[in-house]
């Protein structure tokens, strides 16, 4: 919450993930606000946007706006309609994979969005951190879909989650400030 006259802004819980087994998981309860939070992914379309849609959801609702720079496929509106999310405070920013890590970094410093969703092809941990740093700036929950083979690569992402289609479930594979379960989570579709 960020309050006229004072130098900082102070981040009260987490932002529920709408999957109670999940927010029980995390640290705050939910997505860390302020911070970058990683997905890792075998494809696009394995249930990464039904992970997020109660947030994203919730977010539109309040009429707060909800960003998706360089997604790999044009949204279907109806869909996000369907699950709950209110179009009119939904963004789609078009950028050239080249361009796409400048896009998503400029949302979240910009303190207009309450989520940020990029699909980046490239980045290192770097880049990552430049996206964290904005993150915390622009006060919102930054959401990075990536391709799993960085579930190796060091990050500075306060969350990251992989998903393993073989168990059909998420596996948190960093907590900052909580522990990492051993057992990947199954959630409902």
């Amino acid at each position: 919450m960020w309050r006229a006259g004072r130098g900082t802004a102070i981040a009260h819980g987490g932002e529920s993930t709408g999957h109670a087994a999940l927010d029980a998981l995390l640290p705050d309860g939910g997505w860390p606000r302020r911070a970058l939070t990683e997905l890792l992914l075998p494809a696009h379309g394995v249930g990464e946007i039904a992970l997020l849609l109660p947030t994203l959801a919730r977010m539109t609702g309040a009429s707060s706006r909800v960003v998706l720079v360089a997604p790999p496929f044009i949204p279907y509106a109806p869909a996000w309609q369907a699950g709950g999310v209110v179009l009119e405070h939904l963004e789609v920013v078009q950028a050239e994979p080249r361009d796409a890590l400048w896009a998503f970094e400029q949302c979240l410093r910009s303190g207009a969005c309450a989520a940020v969703l990029g699909w980046p092809q490239t980045g290192d941990a770097r880049a990552l951190r430049r996206l964290q740093v904005a993150a915390d700036s622009g006060n919102c929950c930054a959401f990075a879909l990536r391709d799993r083979k960085h579930a190796v690569n060091a990050s500075p992402a306060a969350l990251r989650l992989e998903f393993l289609p073989e168990r059909d479930a998420w596996q948190v594979r960093k907590c900052r400030g909580g522990q990492v379960p051993s057992q990947p989570l199954r959630l409902a579709h």
